[in-house]
């Protein structure tokens, strides 16, 4: 399976999610990436160009559905474009080896990402 290096993340802003970050190297697999192009068509050729910024600098952080996983929000072009990001953590009880990586990635209107704000816990939110 291929592997793409996305970016580092701030470990000290992903510990509101867990401060058992393992590494802080961010990946995406070619299966995460077939998964994207088939939900969100588009989404993936149009925008992958953010997720390196998406994952640098969030404007917001909610726990994920999974253990140790981060949903994460963030808005480009004055509130033009939104984007939601599911970010899986590698913590200690995971396989040697592991990286961070990127679950799903899409791209969002504004309705859902004020739904997303008003009903989730905001664990982080940028300055």
């Amino acid at each position: 399976m291929e592997i793409y290096f996305v970016g580092r993340l701030d470990r000290k802003i992903y510990s509101c999610i867990t401060k058992d970050i393992v590494t802080d190297e961010v990946i995406i697999t070619e299966e995460r990436i077939e998964h994207i192009k088939e939900r969100h068509p588009q989404d993936f050729e149009r925008y992958y160009d953010y997720l390196k910024r998406i994952i640098d600098d969030p404007e917001y952080i909610f726990t994920g559905n999974r253990p140790n996983s981060a949903l994460i929000l963030k808005d480009f072009s004055s509130g033009e474009e939104q984007f939601k990001t599911v970010l899986k953590l590698v913590t200690s009880v995971d396989d040697v080896g592991y990286k961070n990586s990127i679950i799903t990635f899409m791209k969002i209107n504004k309705k859902e990402w004020e739904r997303l704000i008003r009903n989730k816990k905001i664990l982080y939110k940028k300055e």
